[in-house]
């Protein structure tokens, strides 16, 4: 008898489940909201906060494979709730290799799912800018600035929050996700996509944080180049949102672009496992501009079969086409940018031949 294939993660069942049964009913009308603190709930009791967390912390220490599943099925199912609930796992990453005291007060009720973070970084990657200072202030730290971006306000629990020394040393730090002395935030900002992940700016002018609360303290050269690869990798909600535009196509238009979209998964995810080498840059800068291809193709297409309709706020090809906008900005460098222009250069001279 042949083999049965094995049976899927139970946390890829799990996300599933809450795909069919919440996300994508409601995706149409959360987009045009926001993000409902009900989504939130359902999300921490699924376990999927810990799925790349320490099994000894609560978590579920799943492998890479599955954690990139999880992570295509909740954004292809709705983006805004993938994108809150995916700031949490870098603060999950930065604990489980911390080893400071912050570690056994924040990574356990984190991997359980307990409490949700949400993160205020992205602004370190402009560095020598420093949008947000750090020095120290009796037994802790003060931070001062902007930080342009933060995701999640109202929602996350806490947040792990980043700036930069006198002495070019990165701080990140926990505190509370709520307006406090120091810390005010803006209103919510109104974006062509996922203006229901609650997006804000926040002005910090003279937030305190004790010495404690610090999870990560290296030099911003020693950060950056781990950063660095980690903004090579295509994300698996690319994938997700593309998979899920093809889904409103006929076989005969969704087959021709589903063999290009898993062959360019195929490769991703195997640049993805491999140790990140210098000569291996250009390539997977490469493969992400090809996968943004394959997005834009395939919510274009969804759009097309739409007809009319899709012009629709409701219409969840317009959705999806709206999503897909949003990713190819998602994670963005100025190094991942400038490739992206490149390969699209590229293919419109090849067009003109």
């Amino acid at each position: 008898m042949d083999s049965l294939p094995p049976a899927p993660h139970p946390l890829v069942e799990r996300a599933r489940r809450l795909a069919t049964d919440l996300l994508l009913p409601e995706a149409e009308r959360v987009d045009q909201d926001r993000v409902p603190a009900g989504h939130i709930e359902a999300v921490k009791r699924s376990g999927l906060l810990g799925v790349a967390a320490p099994a000894e912390y609560g978590g579920s220490g799943a492998p890479p494979a599955v954690q990139r599943e999880t992570a295509e099925i909740l954004a292809g199912a709705c983006c805004a709730t993938w994108f809150v609930q995916t700031q949490h796992h870098t603060p999950v990453q930065t604990l489980a290799r911390s080893e400071l005291p912050v570690r056994e007060r924040l990574l356990g009720p984190l991997s359980r799912g307990e409490l949700l973070s949400g993160v205020a970084y992205a602004h370190l990657r402009s560095y020598p800018r420093r949008p947000v200072r750090v020095r120290r202030q009796g037994g802790g730290w003060r931070f001062d600035g902007t930080v342009p971006w933060y995701t999640g306000w109202g929602l996350n629990d806490v947040l792990l929050l980043a700036g930069v020394t006198d002495a070019g040393e990165v701080l990140f730090a926990f505190a509370e996700a709520r307006e406090q002395p120091g810390l005010r935030a803006s209103p919510p900002m109104r974006l062509a996509a996922l203006t229901a992940a609650c997006t804000v700016s926040l002005e910090l002018d003279g937030l305190w944080l004790p010495a404690d609360a610090v999870a990560l303290h290296a030099p911003y050269d020693e950060w950056a180049a781990g950063d660095r690869i980690k903004t090579l990798h295509t994300s698996p909600a690319v994938f997700g949102v593309a998979e899920a535009a093809l889904s409103l196509l006929d076989a005969e238009t969704a087959g021709p672009l589903r063999a290009r979209l898993g062959a360019v998964r195929h490769r991703a995810y195997t640049l993805a496992g491999l140790p990140a080498r210098e000569e291996e840059t250009q390539e997977r800068l490469a493969v992400r501009a090809a996968a943004y291809e394959v997005l834009r193709a395939a919510t274009t297409a969804a759009v097309v079969a739409g007809g009319g309709r899709a012009l629709a706020l409701t219409s969840r090809a317009q959705r999806l086409a709206r999503e897909g906008l949003f990713l190819l900005v998602q994670g963005q460098t100025a190094q991942s940018r400038a490739a992206h222009l490149r390969e699209l250069g590229a293919a419109s001279a090849q067009e003109q031949r």
